[in-house]
């Protein structure tokens, strides 16, 4: 079984912090190859006005470049909050043999929460999946994130 390293989920929450510091939805990842990090990525829907500019996403399309296929054969994934439904087609597609999240998203999560999209039979290729690393931190910076941007949605619109 995988065994997840706390050292590349701490590279995903520096990604995540990245995320909060510029006002986008405080996720981040990181995909490894032979115990080097060749994809990183953070969410930029907002920034970008891309509604498929997921932190998984970015992180797998450097990957591509660099390794230049399509295929991450043989690579793990980090990221700080369990990956949505396009985000696990995305890393089926690519052929990521192992995914490693925080903390679970019960709104959207197609890992663990909602679904099982990653561990299904039914696709053509599986993923293992280790969550918990880091979850309490992975989880805090979320609501650290959506406390702050109700508070700042609070203030402008003036109600006390």
């Amino acid at each position: 079984m995988f065994q997840a390293d706390s050292r590349f989920m701490r590279a995903a929450m520096v990604e995540a912090q990245k995320a909060f510091m510029i006002g986008e939805v405080p996720i981040g990842a990181v995909v490894v190859h032979d115990g080097i990090i060749i994809g990183r990525g953070h969410n930029l829907r907002e920034h970008l006005n891309d509604g498929v500019a997921h932190a998984e996403i970015l992180a797998i399309e450097e990957a591509c470049r660099y390794l230049n296929s399509w295929r991450l054969i043989d690579c793990d994934l980090y990221v700080t909050i369990e990956p949505c439904l396009m985000c696990s087609g995305a890393i089926i597609n690519t052929r990521i043999e192992n995914v490693c999240f925080g903390s679970r998203d019960p709104k959207a999560g197609a890992t663990r929460s909602l679904y099982s999209v990653l561990e299904d039979s039914r696709l053509n290729h599986q993923v293992n999946v280790v969550e918990g690393v880091l979850a309490d931190e992975a989880s805090q910076i979320m609501k650290d994130f959506f406390k702050a941007a109700r508070k700042k949605r609070k203030n402008r619109t003036g109600n006390s």
